[in-house]
C-alpha cells in the first residue's frame, strides 16, 4: 500500500489487515460473552476508531463508556504518572466490563486504571488492546485479546497520535524519528 503523508517512514499494518483483524476480535470477543451485555471501556482518545470499529463487528448487545487518561502529554514515552482526565458515566459495579485499548507499552498506565476498575466491583474486567509493544513492557498486565504485536517504534494513525496529529490515517504507520526527535 502506498502512503502519501510525508511525515510516515513506513507503513506498519495497512487498513486492510486491520479491518480484518478487527472483525476476528469482534467474533471471538462476542463468543467469550455470548448471553451477556458488556460494557466497552474507551480508554480515549486513541482507542476511538478502534472502539467504533470494534462495536460494529460485535455480535452481543453492549453499552459503551469512555474514560480518558494521561500519561503522556506531548512526550513520545509515558511519564508514569497517571491522571484522570474524563471518569465514567455510571458505576460498573456488577457489570462485565471491556476495556478496549489502542496500544500497551510500558503497561503502567494500564495497570493503573485495571485497578483503579476492579476497586469499583465489576462482575468482571477484561482487556482488548489493538497493538502490544512487549519490548516496552515494564509492568504485567493480563490482557485477554491483542490485535497486533509490534516492534519498538513510534507508530501513529487509526486513532493513534503524535501531538493530536496523524489520528485520521487509515493504518498503522512508523512516525519519523525528525518530526518527535
Amino acid at each position: 500500500m502506498k502512503h502519501n503523508h510525508p511525515d510516515v517512514a513506513k507503513i506498519l499494518i495497512d487498513a486492510d489487515t486491520l479491518q480484518a483483524r478487527v472483525q476476528e476480535l469482534g467474533a471471538a470477543i462476542s463468543a467469550a460473552y455470548a448471553g451477556k451485555e458488556p460494557l466497552l471501556l474507551s480508554v480515549l482518545k486513541g482507542s476511538i476508531i478502534f472502539m467504533a470499529d470494534l462495536m460494529r463487528a460485535l455480535t452481543v448487545p453492549h453499552a459503551i463508556d469512555f474514560m480518558a487518561v494521561s500519561s503522556y502529554g506531548a512526550a513520545t514515552e509515558s511519564s508514569g504518572v497517571v491522571r484522570i482526565l474524563k471518569d465514567l458515566d455510571k458505576p460498573i459495579e456488577g457489570r462485565d466490563v471491556l476495556i478496549v485499548e489502542d496500544i500497551i507499552d510500558s503497561g503502567h498506565t494500564l495497570k493503573y486504571l485495571r485497578s483503579l476498575l476492579l476497586a469499583r466491583k465489576p462482575a468482571s474486567l477484561r482487556i482488548v488492546t489493538l497493538l502490544s509493544k512487549p519490548a516496552r513492557r515494564e509492568v504485567d498486565v493480563p490482557v485477554d485479546w491483542v490485535g497486533f504485536e509490534i516492534p519498538d517504534e513510534f507508530v501513529i494513525g487509526y486513532g493513534l497520535d503524535y501531538d493530536e496529529r496523524y489520528r485520521d490515517l487509515p493504518y498503522i504507520g512508523v512516525l519519523k524519528a525528525h518530526v518527535y526527535g
